[in-house]
């Protein structure tokens, strides 16, 4: 069983993220900022595997040259990202939209690499291509919109994550009283035999 006390701080915490979600909504220009670095660990670090995934790929895979790029490209905003936050706040919807479109491209790119491997879900992935360079192109043309609508988006998954806290602890509860009722059958059927 699980103890109380845990549980209420499972509790609390998918009340704190749902509230969280709530203020990422409301407040973009605050979401963004604090985006701004976050992502800018990430990106960095997602470059740096992504460069390491490109020199231990490219015997098989000859249009690497595109995916090296994209490598480059991440640790650079990386970089960026954690040393200009106030800039990269405001510009960060436009370069979220240029990354997403020249990700599309080169996904798009690729995906004729999975087709010569044989790989039968090759359109699928250019058509996730296509429509990422769509999505980047349509971002840079209203930064305004893309800036709120990543910061919805980073709402609403955090919302989601408190929402599964709660869920699980749901769950949880559910499969303690299912023991709980087990334990008396058994001890029941055990006495009257």
């Amino acid at each position: 069983m699980i103890k109380t006390s845990t549980k209420i701080l499972l509790a609390v915490a998918g009340i704190l993220l749902i509230v969280l979600g709530i203020v990422c909504i409301a407040n973009p220009a605050a979401t963004l900022f604090s985006t701004a670095w976050m992502i800018g660990c990430l990106t960095l670090v997602s470059g740096i595997a992504e460069l390491i995934f490109t020199f231990k790929t490219q015997a098989f895979l000859p249009n690497s040259g595109t995916r090296m790029l994209s490598s480059i490209l991440q640790i650079l905003l990386g970089i960026i990202f954690l040393g200009h936050n106030l800039f990269v706040t405001i510009s960060l919807p436009i370069i979220f939209a240029s990354w997403i479109l020249i990700e599309g491209i080169i996904v798009a790119v690729q995906s004729f690499d999975y087709k010569q491997l044989g790989f039968s879900a090759w359109w699928s992935v250019l058509l996730l291509g296509i429509a990422g360079a769509v999505l980047g192109f349509l971002g840079l043309k209203n930064p305004d919109v893309a800036g709120a609508a990543l910061s919805w988006i980073i709402g609403l998954g955090i919302i989601s994550a408190g929402v599964a806290y709660l869920l699980a602890l749901f769950g949880i509860n559910r499969v303690e009283n299912h023991l709980k009722q087990f334990r008396t059958n058994v001890k029941n059927a055990i006495d009257e035999q």
